[in-house]
Parts: structure tokens; sequence; C-alpha cells
């Protein structure tokens, strides 16, 4: 009975768009601005970097940010080799904006899960670990992009390390917060283990598919919660 729902549950989870896929409309997509005259006009700075940043997620996506360089990444742009740099000096700031902006995304996107589900902090604990359980067995997933790409990278101060560490931060507040809404006084804890669960998922749905441990990270979830406030 308990495989039957969760096979609902998962095959339910895919037709939900997951945290680190939300649809987005790409700038090079967008139709070019026009003059009065019927010109195509100068695009904003802030499309321009839209167009670099979704360019460096379909290939870092598909490959790894140290497999792509910027002579390729700059032709798949479309746009100048200056433009491109004077909007990131070096491919370290690239892959640092690329991780921050998906961060940026990701939280979001749980911020509106947290809001629907306001005054009741054990479904809001719940729900996070679902968004994770979406991402995890969507296809073609291969692994939290946040681990992903800031492990190839040594240096601690290197940007998508800091980036991928400030998302983290970020999650565990909000696990910390929800978890001490709950059980107050005793919050720190579950919000850890929770935390250990969310990074054990995306650890094992890359390597092991959707259905290898990945597949028991709410259940185990909500034997914690239980335990925690009974």
């Amino acid at each position: 009975m308990r495989d039957d729902a969760r096979a609902r549950r998962r095959a339910a989870n895919r037709s939900v768009t997951p945290s680190c896929t939300i649809g987005r409309v790409t700038a090079a997509a967008l139709p070019l601005h026009t003059t009065d005259d019927g010109a195509p006009a100068r695009r904003s700075r802030a499309e321009r970097q839209e167009i670099v940043l979704d360019t460096a997620e379909r290939l870092f996506a598909a490959r790894s940010s140290r497999s792509v360089g910027m002579d390729e990444l700059v032709r798949e742009t479309g746009l100048g080799k200056m433009t491109v740099y004077r909007l990131f000096k070096s491919k370290d700031d690239l892959v640092g904006a690329y991780l921050a902006r998906k961060a940026a995304t990701v939280l979001a996107y749980l911020d509106a899960e947290l809001a629907r589900l306001e005054g009741d902090p054990r479904a809001a604990l719940l729900a996070v670990v679902d968004v994770v359980e979406r991402d995890v067995t969507r296809t073609g997933f291969r692994g939290c992009p946040f681990t992903n790409v800031s492990s190839e990278y040594d240096d601690p101060q290197h940007p998508a390390r800091s980036a991928a560490a400030d998302y983290k931060f970020e999650l565990h507040l909000r696990l910390e917060r929800l978890a001490d809404e709950l059980v107050p006084g005793g919050g720190e804890d579950l919000a850890a283990q929770i935390h250990l669960i969310i990074d054990g998922m995306y650890l094992s749905g890359g390597l092991l598919g959707p259905d290898g441990p990945a597949s028991h990270g709410r259940q185990l979830a909500e034997r914690l919660i239980d335990a925690a406030t009974a």
C-alpha cells in the first residue's frame, strides 16, 4: 500500500514544475525592440545579461561548467566577446552569477509554497521535501546544480562556492524557522535533520535515480517530524 501511494505521488510530482527547472522565457527568445523607423533597438544591459546566463545554464546543465569555455559560450550567445566580458569580467564571475540566479529562482518558488501553507509548519516542512522530490524524480535529473558546480572548484572563496553556500544557508534559515514554529526550543536539531535528508535525496537521486533511496526522503522526514512533536 505504501509503495502504491509513493508511486502515485511520484507520478503526480512529475506533472508539477520542479524547483530547479522552473520555466523561464529566455531573453534570447524575446523579440528585439524596434525604433520608430522599424530598425532593431539595442538590447538593455539586463537583457544581455539574461542571454548570457540563459546560455550558461543550458551549456552547464548539459555538460559541466568546467568543460564549457568562454569562447564557446560567447559564440552560443550570439553576442560580441567584448559585450560578454563587459557583463562578466571572468568565467568565475559568470559561474557565480549563474548559481546566484538559480538560487533566487528556487528560493522564490519555495517562498511561494511556504506562504501558501502559512500557519501549518508541518505541512510547510514536508512541502520543501516534496519540492526536492519533484526535482530529483524529473527526467534528466543529474544532481543538485549547487553541489555539482561548486564541487568543480577547490577554492572556498570561488564565486561558485560562495553562491552555493549562500543558497544552502538561506534554505536552512527557512527550515529552521518552520521547525521552531513546530517545536519551540527544539527546531535547530529538526531543521538540521531535514536539511540532511534533502542533501541526501539530491545525491542519491543523481546517482541512483528516482526509485533509489531518494524515494524514501519524505517518509523519513515525516517520521522525524512526528518524533520531534510527540
